[in-house]
């Protein structure tokens, strides 16, 4: 099997995981592909006797890998999208972080976890995405965000308006310190936080969650993902800040812009004893009350 390594740079502390995951794969003869950077990182701290190969572009792999593996958190994992782009490419994720919603199996199961993958013990969940246009190029041809694409205050501690339109037709006018519009998949991410609901993935939904609004009837939205939204902004400020899951621009006020379904799908895998309900009771203790044990 050909499977592609993204990671980050990590304390000495993580460094023993890393090393067997490099130890398990070895065990099973995978034709490794490293990240450029992480493969300079792990340089001299991760021993693997198997000569590998580097990458550090998409079309590197594109027809080329099986599988892209992320070592790291949730976080690590969204950078693996840029990555992986419309290539079709699955990705599975080893939590070497905290809450790990996406990045779903744990360390201490890294030789199970990898024995299934080799094997294709897994089935594939896949992910609609969210892509952000307007008239001013945003964020290169990265413009799409698997979690959520979100506008911010940047410089002052002043209240923004953000005019919204469904379809072109008037939505509200939020007035907040910022909005998310989040995918299923980013529902229980920053929009959970802020009091948005939890949409299950195929949901065929976004929804949309206004940060800290002013009038406090204003609500969490979900809306079906066929729709287009469009945006203008308005505040004392001048500039503001806008997201693609970790990826920031900084961007006008007069800009108008909008936010779609992405025209490609990402491919989650998820091993057999994996599910969208399991992860939610273990990762998040859903339903689990203290008094009952």
């Amino acid at each position: 099997m050909k499977i592609a390594i993204y990671g980050r740079e990590f304390s000495d502390a993580t460094l023993p995981y890393v090393q067997q995951v490099f130890d398990n794969l070895e065990k099973h003869d995978a034709d490794l592909f490293i990240y450029e950077k992480f493969a300079h990182f792990i340089k001299g701290k991760v021993k693997h006797q198997k000569k590998e190969s580097t990458f550090k572009h998409y079309k590197e792999l594109k027809g080329v890998v099986d599988v892209m593996l992320s070592l790291g958190g949730d976080g690590t994992l969204l950078d693996t999208v840029s990555l992986i782009r419309d290539s079709n490419i699955p990705i599975i994720g080893i939590n070497l972080g905290r809450l790990g919603f996406l990045a779903s199996i744990n360390k201490d199961d890294i030789p199970a976890a990898i024995e299934s993958l080799v094997h294709k013990e897994y089935t594939i969940d896949s992910r609609h995405l969210l892509k952000v246009e307007s008239d001013t190029p945003l964020f290169g041809d990265e413009n799409f965000a698997l979690n959520d694409i979100t506008i911010h205050r940047r410089d002052n501690s002043a209240m923004m308006i953000i005019h919204a339109y469904l379809n072109g037709e008037f939505l509200n006018s939020y007035w907040a310190d910022g909005l998310i519009v989040a995918t299923p998949t980013g529902s229980t991410a920053y929009s959970l936080s802020c009091g948005g609901p939890i949409v299950f993935p195929l949901s065929e939904n976004f929804v949309i969650t206004p940060i800290s609004p002013h009038n406090l009837n204003v609500r969490p939205v979900v809306i079906s993902d066929t729709y287009k939204l469009t945006f203008e902004l308005e505040g004392r400020s001048s500039k503001f800040l806008l997201s693609c899951d970790s990826r920031t621009e900084v961007i006008d006020n007069h800009l108008k812009f909008s936010v779609s379904k992405a025209d490609f799908q990402i491919n989650l895998i998820r091993l057999k004893n994996e599910s969208y309900l399991s992860t939610l009771r273990n990762k998040m203790l859903w339903g689990i009350d203290r008094r009952n044990y």
